[in-house]
C-alpha cells in the first residue's frame, strides 16, 4: 500500500482514500466534529417532519419537544458511539466493517448501505432544488417548469460534487461558516414566529397518544440513524488519545442544537398552516409563512446546509464504493453518486405523485436497513473494547486469503447470519406505503419500532453466537500501525 505524505492530507484537496490514517497524521480535534454534525442537520425537511408530528401524529407542542430531543439523543448517540471506532482504526466505517463481516461478507451490508445512501442523497438534492425554485419565485416571480427543474437540480448536484470532492478540510471550513449563518437566520425566524404565531392555539392543542410519540421518535431518528455507519469517516483523523466521551458529547450536542429547534419550529408553523405537512414540495410553504425579506436569506442558508449534507454523504459514499472494490479514486467514486442523485432526483420531482409520502417511506426503510448493520457492528466494537483486540491496519487493506479478516471463505459467518436474520425480521415488522410485513400489525409494527427491533435482534444473535476467530496475521504489524489501531480503554 502506497503511503501518502503529510502534504497529501494537509492540502485543500484530500487525496487519501480508504487506507487507515497513520498515527503521525492524526492531528484533528474533537471539537471539529461539532460543526460537522450541525451541518448534517441543516435541512428544511426537519420543519416538514415537525409539521407531520402535529398534523398526522396529532401531538401537541410539549410532546413534539420530547420526541425531537429523544430522537436526537438516540440516533446521534449511536453515531457518537460508533465514531469512536474511527479513532481506534483510523479508517472509514465501511473499511473497519471488514473486520466485523469479513473481506467478502462486508460486500453485502456495504451494498445495502450504498444503495440507501443514494436515496438519502437524492432526497436532499431534491429538497435543495425545491429551495432554489422557491427563491427564484419569491425574488423574480419565476414559476417552476420542467426545464427549470432539470437545470436547478443539475446545478445543485454539481455544486455538491465539487464540495465533497475537496475532502475533509474543505468540508470542515464550509460547515463552520454555514453553522454561524444558519444559526443567525434561525434565531430571526424563531423571533418572527414568537411575535406572530397565536400561541394560544399552539399550547391549546390536545395531547396525542403515547404510541404516536414513539412512532414519531422513530421517524425523526431515521435521518440520524443513516449517519451511524459513516461516523468513523469523520473521526479517523483524531489522535488515538482523543476522548470517546467527548466524541459522543460533541456529536449529540451538535445534532441536537439543530434538530430540536427545527422540529419545534415546524410544529409551530403547522398550527398556523395545517396544510404545510401535505404540501406538494417540502419548501415552498416558507414563502407563505415568512415575509420575503426573511424567507429568502433563510432559504439561501438552508440551501447551503443541504448542499453540505449531501457533500458529507457523498464523501462517505465514495469510501463505501472503494471498500466494495470499485477501482476508482475517491473523487471519481463520488461522481457516480452525483449522477445517480441527478437521475433519481428527476424521477422524484417529475414523476412521483407525493414527495412527503415517498420521503416517509424511504425513512422507514432506511432506518431498518442501517439498523441491521448497527447491531452487529456494535457487538464487535464491544468485544474489541473488552478484549483489547486491535484493528490490523494492513489486514483492513488486504482483500486476499492471507488477510486477518478473511475468516472462512472471506465471510465472518456469525456477523453475516446476524445481519441477514435481523434485516428480514425488521422488514417483517415494517409497514409503509410500498408494503406491509407479516408482523406489522404487532405492537412493534404499530409503534414504528421496526428499526429498534432490528438493532436488538442483530446484536442479540451476534452476541450469543461464538466469538469470531480472526486469522493470524501474515506479518508483524508496524509499531505505528499498532499504536494507531489499539483501542485504549482509558480513552473510550
Amino acid at each position: 500500500m502506497a503511503k501518502l505524505s503529510t502534504a497529501d492530507t494537509d492540502g485543500a484537496i484530500e487525496t487519501r482514500g480508504i487506507e487507515p490514517v497513520p498515527d503521525h497524521e492524526r492531528r484533528g480535534r474533537v471539537r471539529e466534529l461539532f460543526p460537522t454534525w450541525v451541518a448534517a442537520n441543516i435541512s428544511v425537511l426537519l420543519l416538514t417532519m415537525g409539521a407531520a408530528l402535529v398534523v398526522f401524529n396529532r401531538l401537541n407542542f410539549w410532546q413534539v419537544l420530547v420526541v425531537a430531543a429523544c430522537a436526537a439523543v438516540v440516533s446521534f448517540g449511536m453515531v457518537g458511539v460508533v465514531s469512536v471506532s474511527g479513532k481506534w482504526g483510523g479508517a472509514p466505517g465501511a473499511t473497519l466493517s471488514r473486520a466485523t463481516f469479513g473481506v467478502r461478507g462486508n460486500l453485502f451490508p456495504g451494498s445495502v448501505l450504498w444503495i440507501a445512501r443514494f436515496g438519502w442523497e437524492t432526497i436532499n438534492a431534491v429538497t435543495g432544488a425545491y429551495a432554489v425554485l422557491t427563491v427564484l419565485d419569491l425574488l423574480f416571480g419565476v414559476k417552476s417548469n420542467t426545464a427549470l427543474i432539470v437545470v436547478t437540480l443539475f446545478a445543485f448536484v454539481a455544486c455538491t460534487f465539487l464540495v465533497s470532492g475537496m475532502g475533509r478540510k474543505a468540508l470542515n471550513v464550509c460547515n463552520t461558516y454555514s453553522t454561524y449563518l444558519f444559526g443567525v437566520f434561525s434565531v430571526l425566524v424563531l423571533g418572527y414566529l414568537i411575535a406572530t404565531i397565536h400561541w394560544g392555539e399552539v399550547f391549546g392543542k390536545p395531547a396525542g397518544t403515547p404510541a404516536m410519540m414513539i412512532a414519531g421518535i422513530g421517524t425523526i431518528a431515521a435521518g440520524g440513524i443513516s449517519w451511524v455507519p459513516t461516523g468513523p469517516d469523520f473521526a479517523r483523523y483524531l489522535p488515538h488519545a482523543a476522548s470517546g466521551k467527548k466524541i459522543l458529547g460533541v456529536t449529540v450536542s451538535g445534532a441536537g442544537l439543530v434538530m430540536v429547534p427545527m422540529v419545534l419550529m415546524g410544529a409551530v408553523m403547522a398550527v398556523a398552516s395545517p396544510g404545510l405537512a401535505q404540501a406538494s414540495d417540502p419548501v415552498s410553504f416558507l414563502g407563505d409563512l415568512l415575509p420575503t425579506w426573511l424567507a429568502v436569506p433563510y432559504l439561501l442558508t438552508a440551501i447551503v446546509g443541504m448542499l453540505l449534507i449531501n457533500s458529507l454523504s457523498m464523501y462517505s459514499a465514495g469510501f463505501t464504493a472503494q471498500t466494495m472494490g470499485v477501482k476508482l479514486p475517491r473523487a471519481t467514486a463520488v461522481s457516480i453518486n452525483a449522477v445517480i442523485s441527478l437521475v433519481g432526483g428527476l424521477m422524484l420531482m417529475l414523476v412521483a405523485k407525493s414527495f412527503l409520502g415517498s420521503f416517509i417511506t424511504f425513512l422507514i426503510l432506511l432506518a431498518v436497513s442501517f439498523s441491521a448493520w448497527i447491531g452487529v457492528y456494535a457487538v464487535d466494537m464491544f468485544r474489541r473494547r473488552i478484549r483489547a483486540v486491535r484493528y490490523d491496519a494492513a489486514a483492513l487493506m488486504d482483500t486476499t486469503r492471507s488477510s486477518r479478516y478473511w475468516y472462512t471463505g472471506g465471510f465472518c459467518w456469525q456477523a453475516t447470519v446476524s445481519w441477514v436474520l435481523a434485516l428480514l425480521i425488521g422488514l417483517a415488522f415494517t409497514k409503509c406505503d410500498w408494503f406491509a410485513g407479516p408482523l406489522s400489525s404487532t405492537p412493534v409494527g404499530k409503534y414504528g419500532l421496526a428499526w429498534a427491533a432490528t438493532i436488538v435482534v442483530s446484536a442479540a444473535i451476534m452476541a450469543v453466537l461464538p466469538t469470531p476467530r480472526e486469522n493470524a496475521p501474515t506479518a508483524p504489524e508496524e509499531p505505528a500501525a499498532r499504536a494507531a489501531a489499539q483501542p485504549e480503554r482509558a480513552t473510550v
